[in-house]
């Protein structure tokens, strides 16, 4: 049974995807620092604790379990926190690649799944985004991703490693057995947030801008579920495992929906009012962002199977409730 070195395996999508991958057979060793994972979510194989700017602790884990892969979640992830404080996106995404990516040159690792971002395509010209959009980004969190792209391209070719890039959409949803709440400190996405605020544990839903260049004003966004991310993974591994073929690609559903149309659905799921206020927009945010999600279609076989927006919203509620 091969190991698999998952950075940020604590966390909300790296904890569901340890557990995908225990399913389909693979041991996952969860590496972070849980400052934002939770030690609770690591229940599919071993956990050490370290962070990925310390090479040492990362020599130590790779030489211990003898991993075949590293999938890198293990990131800073929020835009309006990046535009605020972008040292530290730099420092721990940007120079965290850099260690994840010198310990698996020393010690013979050659496969790495990435946790990319949609924003490193900044402002884009058209959508549905293709893979070959200009990648713009306007946040240090999209540039911090970006950055980390182009260091594993020249990191892969001087040391002849494979490499798997996701470009994820939104993230959303928890695992429909309740093992995987979705739990953030703080919490920032929307689908959460607004049922918080029906449940009373969370003040009113702050919508962020409704004067967009939108349909009704406010932003758009593709949803994914997170099992489906987790999945996604599962199969990059698998795909790196059996070719010699590096990819960068999208992990959407191609269908993106307002935040007017997200607290709707929750509203019909809850039988509830979500209670909101208008706020002023988040700096870094683009209007919209809708993914072309062929490639991975076409060179995974991969298919978003839990991605239908009343899903996300039910599984989200039963974890929340």
């Amino acid at each position: 049974m091969s190991n698999i070195l998952v950075t940020g395996g604590a966390g909300y999508i790296g904890s569901h995807t340890c557990k995908a991958l225990a399913t389909a057979g693979l041991t996952p060793v969860t590496f972070d620092n849980l400052s934002r994972g939770h030690a609770d979510f690591v229940r599919w194989g071993p956990l050490v604790i370290g962070d990925v700017l310390d090479l040492a602790a990362l020599d130590e884990a790779i030489k211990q379990y003898r991993p075949t892969a590293v999938i890198h979640f293990a990131a800073f992830a929020y835009v309006g926190e990046s535009v605020a404080d972008p040292l530290s996106y730099y420092r721990n995404n940007s120079c965290g690649i850099v260690s994840v990516l010198d310990a698996m040159a020393r010690n013979g690792v050659e496969r790495i799944v990435f946790s990319s971002s949609c924003t490193t395509y900044g402002l884009p010209d058209t959508l549905p985004i293709l893979e070959t959009a200009p990648q713009r980004p306007i946040s240090p969190y999209g540039r911090s991703k970006y950055f980390c792209e182009q260091i594993i391209k020249d990191v892969a070719f001087a040391h002849k490693m494979r490499f798997g890039i996701f470009r994820y959409f939104n993230a959303a949803g928890a695992d429909s057995s309740g093992d995987l709440p979705e739990r953030h400190n703080p919490e920032t996405h929307l689908i959460p947030l607004a049922i918080d605020a029906v449940l009373g544990s969370a003040p009113p839903l702050q919508i962020l801008g409704s004067d967009y260049p939108t349909t009704d004003g406010t932003c758009e966004r593709d949803y994914i579920h997170v099992s489906d991310l987790a999945a996604a993974h599962v199969k990059a591994v698998q795909h790196l495992e059996r070719t010699e073929t590096s990819f960068e690609m999208n992990l959407g559903t191609g269908r993106a929906y307002s935040v007017l149309e997200v607290v709707s659905a929750i509203e019909r799921v809850a039988g509830k009012k979500v209670p909101a206020v208008l706020a002023a927009r988040r700096p870094g945010d683009p209007p919209a962002l809708v993914s072309d999600p062929s490639l991975a279609q076409r060179q995974l076989g991969f298919t978003p199977q839990y991605s239908d927006l009343d899903t996300i919203i039910e599984t989200t509620w039963r974890s929340r409730r």
